[in-house]
């Protein structure tokens, strides 16, 4: 499995998402808002903001907080939000890409290399790293929606490029324009997914032990406590003996 797809399973292992639970359902909501702001507030004519309530809702955010979301476009609220990437190194020269939602770049920009320099780490220029990525659309199912050919069949019909199959659950990957339709055709045939999101997905990856594990999470971690940070991917690769460990 690919950095960022580790990373969840290593969140959800150690509780961080319930202990983040506020600070995450802001960055979904935030994410709906600007998706509505720069479309139509209408999920079903808007494939943005179709997925960003579609996450949102697979992170349990409650209805009234995504209504509230989307009314506060409506209202003209969230149009002064600028999406920006930030691209850099962590422990062992790992890839780091920091996708942040921000109405000030230059306290976000100081913050994110502060962030960088503290924990290890070395903010790039844009473009430092993304070429070891891949922008595509990423679907996860449960292990009990169907065994892997079955996945896998539904998958190729529906569009999709190709299908991770594990005991950890299924990823299907797809090109990134495609993902509004592909994401739709499988809830049609598989019903309602786990996640459906656009992510950078490695294409080459570094493997690190257990203490350089230990000082990437550190950094992940601290990016993502910001409040501007929308999403961190990293392009790392470590064996089962060490993620037993962390």
């Amino acid at each position: 499995m690919a950095g960022h797809s580790k990373w969840a399973n290593i969140q959800h292992r150690k509780g961080r998402q319930d202990a983040a639970r506020s600070k995450l359902f802001s960055k979904l909501s935030k994410e709906i808002t600007v998706a509505a702001k720069m479309g139509d507030p209408d999920p079903d004519k808007n494939p943005r903001l179709r997925l960003a309530v579609k996450e949102a809702k697979s992170n349990s955010v409650p209805k009234d907080v995504i209504d509230r979301a989307i009314k506060k476009s409506v209202a003209g609220e969230g149009d002064d939000y600028e999406e920006i990437r930030y691209e850099g190194y962590g422990p062992n020269g790992v890839a780091v890409i920091v996708e942040a939602m921000t109405d000030n770049r230059n306290r976000t920009a100081s913050v994110v290399r502060s962030t960088f320099s503290k924990n290890g780490g070395n903010l790039g220029e844009t473009g430092s790293v993304g070429f070891m990525f891949e922008r595509k659309g990423e679907v996860v199912y449960p292990v009990d929606a169907g065994d892997a050919d079955t996945i896998f069949e539904a998958a190729i019909e529906a569009g999709a490029e190709d299908v991770e199959s594990s005991e950890d659950g299924h990823i299907i990957w797809c090109a990134d324009t495609d993902l509004n339709e592909v994401s739709n055709a499988l809830e049609a045939a598989l019903g309602e997914s786990e996640s459906t999101k656009l992510v950078w997905k490695p294409t080459t990856t570094t493997e690190l032990g257990l203490e350089d594990m230990q000082r990437l999470m550190k950094l992940v971690d601290a990016l993502e406590d910001d409040d501007d940070v929308q999403r961190v991917t990293t392009n790392f690769e470590a064996t089962d003996e060490v993620m037993a460990q962390l």
